[in-house]
């Protein structure tokens, strides 16, 4: 069975919205990493799992990678980056 293969765009280019939110989550992990503990001081790795997530979905879809595969085009979206941003939202907000 072939895989759905969808038409490749005819060039690609730097999408910088999502570029900006991968550098942003970036910079914030990097340089307070207390943000990604829980209250307990103990490391959230369920935060840290779906920030890092939406960091690389972000920063494929900002470098302007367009993948041939419709499930990878579909995984590497702006939509993709959303939901896990929104699961990070989640996560902080539980705790």
């Amino acid at each position: 069975m072939m895989p759905r293969v969808a038409n490749p765009q005819p060039t690609s280019h730097l999408h910088l919205p999502s570029l900006v939110i991968a550098l942003a989550i970036m910079l914030t992990c990097t340089l307070y990493p207390p943000m990604m503990a829980a209250p307990d001081r103990k490391p959230d790795h369920a935060l840290a799992t779906a920030l890092f997530a939406a960091m690389s979905v972000a920063f494929v879809k900002g470098v302007g990678f367009v993948p041939r595969m419709l499930v990878w085009r579909w995984l590497l979206s702006g939509w993709t980056c959303f939901v896990l941003l929104a699961v990070a939202g989640w996560v902080k907000f539980l705790q």
